[in-house]
């Protein structure tokens, strides 16, 4: 009788496959990998890191489509050109929408921002904005003067970082550098990483250290996978921490970019011009206009979209 209880869950592990394996010819579904998909983590077995890697081998072996089942997710891996051509041209509508993952209800303004926003109205209303006012060759030749000051500036400390030294340069940090002052530059009109030889105030100094702090702690979070985005009883058990990170980076960035929205509004008062300096003064005078349309919520998403391009 003892020996009966040890064969019960495997019982219900094979009667799991068989039903699954029905189910999965019954909706006539893309294919997947002979190796069935295990209850509660599906196909999470299969992978390992680099995850890249693990995805190219199962497409050599099982095709260039394949649905896989990662937890609670199902998952279209397209390893061909053309059937990736199909999905994102022929089919963009259905392919439009994002997973609602952890992430992006902490860092995407609970699913509002143009990355994680689902296909409709908003998100349309979004791409329109990026479109015309952010993206436009018109924007983007208006702000070339500053591509080329930063290009200029990161030549000026390349060429004295290798004539002070007879040892290599690491040319990448620079490359950092170059890339969030000009986006930075572009949004705000402020850079926020500096040479050793520049002179700052003690304002600017925590600025640029609360500003690094962010990003820094941005591209730990882009580059973690998070289990309970597939397996949500993680969540419910609080087995997960990126969430108690996501609040807190969430609460500091938010900071950090209503203290520079309201920055701005303030140096706009004292100007009669009218002349529009950065991506966020632009916004600021479309918002007397349109109200609806520019509040401040919906500025600092777009400054987020221009920002997570980075990443």
């Amino acid at each position: 009788m003892e020996a009966f209880y040890l064969f019960i869950p495997l019982i219900f592990l094979v009667i799991s496959i068989f039903i699954d394996y029905f189910l999965h010819k019954l909706k006539n579904l893309p294919p997947r990998p002979l190796l069935p998909p295990l209850p509660i983590i599906g196909h999470l077995y299969l992978l390992k890191k680099p995850l890249h890697k693990s995805l190219a081998k199962l497409s050599a072996k099982h095709g260039p489509i394949q649905l896989l089942q990662l937890g609670s997710r199902r998952v279209l891996v397209v390893s061909s050109p053309s059937t990736a051509e199909e999905c994102l041209s022929k089919n963009d509508i259905v392919f439009a929408n994002r997973p609602r993952l952890l992430a992006g209800k902490y860092l995407g303004y609970n699913y509002t921002s143009l990355i994680y926003a689902p296909y409709g109205d908003h998100w349309r209303n979004l791409r329109r904005i990026c479109t015309l006012e952010i993206l436009s060759s018109h924007r983007i030749k208006e702000f070339e003067h500053i591509r080329a000051d930063e290009v200029c500036l990161m030549l000026s400390n390349l060429y004295r970082s290798s004539s002070k030294q007879a040892t290599a340069v690491q040319v990448k940090p620079m490359f950092v550098d170059l890339t969030l002052n000009t986006i930075m530059r572009i949004i705000s009109g402020k850079k926020y990483y500096y040479s050793r030889d520049d002179v700052l105030t003690e304002e600017e100094k925590e600025k640029a250290h609360r500003f690094h702090e962010i990003v820094t702690e941005i591209f730990k979070v882009m580059g973690a996978t998070n289990v309970g985005d597939y397996m949500p009883i993680l969540r419910w058990l609080g087995v997960s921490k990126l969430e108690k990170i996501l609040i807190s980076l969430q609460a500091k960035r938010d900071l950090f970019m209503q203290e520079l929205l309201e920055e701005l509004k303030g140096s706009m008062k004292n100007r009669s011009d009218g002349k529009k300096k950065n991506m966020i003064q632009m916004l600021l005078y479309l918002q007397k206009t349109e109200p609806e349309s520019y509040t401040d919520e919906i500025i600092q998403i777009l400054m987020l979209v221009t920002i997570n391009n980075l990443f």
